[in-house]
């Protein structure tokens, strides 16, 4: 498993670095995801979400 993995955005398309070698360093950690909305995520996109889209999602499902 690599250390570090460039990837797209399933969502919005930016890039960002995935660190799936190191998860407590990667850029995902900085967004509490609620596991019913960890679910639906992996369900609907497959893939890593960046940051902002995680961010966005979490606070969307939280107003709801």
């Amino acid at each position: 498993m690599p250390a570090h993995e460039p990837k797209n955005c399933p969502r919005c398309g930016t890039a960002f670095e995935c660190r799936v070698g190191n998860i407590e360093r990667c850029q995902c950690q900085v967004v509490t995801i609620p596991e019913e909305v960890a679910d639906e995520l992996q369900t609907e996109y497959g893939d890593c979400l960046c940051a902002d889209c995680l961010k966005e999602l979490v606070s969307e499902t939280a107003e709801a």
